[in-house]
């Protein structure tokens, strides 16, 4: 299959419109919508084909308190870091969709997969999580082009959400994602309309 300036233009439409969403509405998303995103999971790449990705769609409204109540604590610690006007400013951002978005998914790597029987990990086993991050942004862009959105929550501890979700020994968490409707498109970041933290190029340097 030969692309064209079609697709090109369409991938980048996708690409500045995905956005690290955390204003839901509360419309639930259809079990088609969500099997065509397991299905784009399912074509992501990964380190010798071992596909370490395990998904936990969360839906028991006491799993999902447990995991706000950790993000709460975690956010609190978060947040004393920083001197009392910085604190100010980070309190005042929303940065999580827990409470709206109507999925919830827990998406962890198992250490030892038996798939790929090892290769290509031996001299970088993290490897194993960059193939799991890799197929999360394969679901991002997916979930973009079915005009949902996704939040990405790393203000969290993971050993208590992997006890939570009593998840086998083994398995690390690598993503908590939200996942719905966004309430408003926009293809500015966030933290940008907040004057949190603007974008750099990226750093490419022939050597």
């Amino acid at each position: 299959m030969k692309l064209t300036q079609a697709h090109r233009d369409a991938l980048t439409d996708i690409l500045r419109w995905r956005r690290d969403v955390r204003h839901f509405l509360p419309d639930p998303v259809p079990q088609d919508a969500l099997d065509r995103l397991r299905a784009a999971m399912d074509l992501a790449p990964s380190v010798g084909n071992a596909r370490p990705w395990r998904v936990l769609q969360v839906q028991s409204p006491e799993l999902r308190q447990a995991v706000i109540a950790n993000f709460e604590i975690a956010n609190e610690q978060a947040g004393a870091i920083y001197d009392d006007t910085k604190r100010a400013r980070y309190n005042a951002l929303k940065l999580a969709g827990l409470r709206e978005a109507p999925v919830h998914l827990a998406v962890f790597t198992e250490r030892a997969p038996k798939a790929g029987h090892g290769l290509g990990r031996q001299t970088m086993p993290e490897m194993l999580d960059y193939s799991t991050v890799a197929a999360i942004h394969t679901l991002w862009l997916a979930a973009r082009a079915e005009n949902l959105g996704v939040g990405w929550v790393s203000i969290l501890d993971p050993a208590g959400i992997a006890k939570v979700l009593a998840v086998p020994t083994g398995w690390t968490l690598t993503g908590y994602l939200c996942l719905g409707r966004a309430a408003t498109d926009d293809d500015t970041p966030l933290l940008h309309r907040k004057d949190w933290q603007e974008n750099s190029q990226t750093h490419w340097k022939v050597v």
